[in-house]
């Protein structure tokens, strides 16, 4: 029990504080320690195997972590790892190959396949490939994001006008101020 406390803040026993965590650290049991939750150690070593899974495994191991019970935290390690690779491969040529390898491995997950299919679209815009304004337009907020800071004139003036949020709209106007400054 808490010792009464002195003009000078503490206890008989010492400081209020200690006397607070010493009381707090009698009470708890192991039961009242909470462990870290199974699916986010799963998590953590996903994200640590897709960060070094070799090239020739990748295909395997996403469908390993996409058989996982917990869908959300499986999608999730699997959206990451996407996103780091195709930030790392979008501008190579070696770019197509792999999103196509990754298109099979993540069929039947419909949120994986549209972010694929947007880094695709990214990628035209950035290389001045083919692209359609529409595709743009119909895109994710994520994507108009990405496209109103880090793509090609076209695309930007196209989300300064029609982007689908405020934020993406002045984002992209910011990013025209900014390349006619250079």
């Amino acid at each position: 029990m808490l010792s009464g406390v002195t003009d000078d803040g503490s206890t008989q026993s010492g400081s209020l504080i200690d006397e607070i965590v010493r009381e707090g650290a009698r009470r708890m049991n192991a039961h009242d320690i909470v462990q870290e939750p199974d699916e986010h150690a799963r998590f953590a070593a996903y994200l640590d195997q897709l960060q070094q899974v070799a090239k020739a495994d990748e295909v395997d191991l996403i469908s390993h972590v996409l058989s996982d019970p917990d869908q959300t935290m499986a999608q999730s390690a699997v959206l990451r790892h996407l996103d780091r690779r195709a930030a790392d491969l979008h501008l190579d040529p070696a770019y197509a190959k792999w999103s196509k390898a990754m298109a099979q491995a993540v069929i039947g997950h419909s949120f994986l396949t549209r972010r694929l299919h947007e880094w695709s679209l990214f990628r035209a815009i950035t290389l001045t490939l083919s692209w359609r304004p529409d595709d743009l337009l119909a895109a994710s907020d994520w994507l108009q994001l990405k496209a109103a800071v880090e793509s090609s004139t076209a695309a930007i003036e196209i989300l300064a006008e029609d982007g689908r949020t405020k934020r993406i709209r002045n984002t992209a106007t910011v990013s025209l101020k900014r390349q006619s400054q250079r």
